[in-house]
């Protein structure tokens, strides 16, 4: 029984380990090692507490280790990763330059949703705003779009920090806004508690399959499609 108790808190920390070494590899620009070092964090965060309620230990210490854990992997991450893209946007005849700096404002949305997600008792069984997993892998996608899109509006665009800096202001934005949108996490292996999850899952491996990096913002699409189609009709 001891070391059951101890589980789900190993699996965040291991969250949090991913979540650094992400970091390491974004400061050396591999955005590809970055994203697949957040994504298992991710993958760990989505089974933390489900660990938890299946072996009914969960607690306080938890819920505090799992928003600490991500703050970095969805935190510091992806507001990084977008100074380093702003930084590389910039005019080097310019020098050092204020604007990379604002690529930090995702991990100040993202720290603000991780600490009133503690306390709003509405997102108890769902989400009010874009969780932060969902908001990163928007984010730390970005640069892999740039390298592996052969079309050049993709690059014009993700390259340009002006419109670089939109999207971290609206990136800021959806994870405080008063959105609902379901919860990502499976309670248990019934279809019929979690149908909603099971297919749009199913839906992000069809996409990721055939579009590959450039999935990612349709998946993200989809999610606050399929949460808008289930707030209005599903629930009724």
């Amino acid at each position: 029984m001891q070391i059951k108790r101890h589980i789900p808190n190993i699996i965040t920390l291991l969250n949090l380990f991913c979540g650094c070494i992400a970091l390491v590899f974004a400061s050396e620009l591999n955005f590809e090692m970055a994203f697949y070092f957040v994504s298992l964090g991710i993958f760990l965060d989505f089974f933390d507490g489900f660990f938890a309620r299946l072996f009914k230990v969960a607690g306080p210490l938890g819920l505090q280790l799992d928003s600490l854990a991500d703050m970095v992997t969805s935190g510091v991450v992806p507001g990084f990763v977008m100074f380093c893209m702003l930084k590389q946007g910039q005019n080097p005849a310019d020098g050092k330059q204020i604007i990379p700096y604002l690529g930090f404002i995702i991990t100040l949305g993202s720290c603000y949703r991780l600490a009133n997600f503690n306390i709003d008792t509405r997102q108890t069984d769902s989400f009010i705003g874009l969780p932060t997993p969902a908001n990163t892998l928007f984010i730390i996608s970005l640069p892999l779009v740039i390298k592996y899109s052969d079309s050049m509006i993709f690059f014009d665009m993700l390259t340009n920090n002006w419109i670089l800096l939109v999207i971290t202001l609206f990136s800021a934005y959806i994870l405080n806004a008063e959105i609902p949108l379901f919860s990502l996490k499976i309670k248990d292996f019934t279809f019929k508690k979690n149908a909603l999850q099971i297919v749009f899952l199913s839906l992000c491996v069809i996409l990721l399959i055939f579009f590959q990096y450039l999935a990612i913002p349709l998946v993200i699409i989809s999610y606050v499609l399929l949460s808008v189609i289930n707030n209005k009709f599903l629930k009724k």
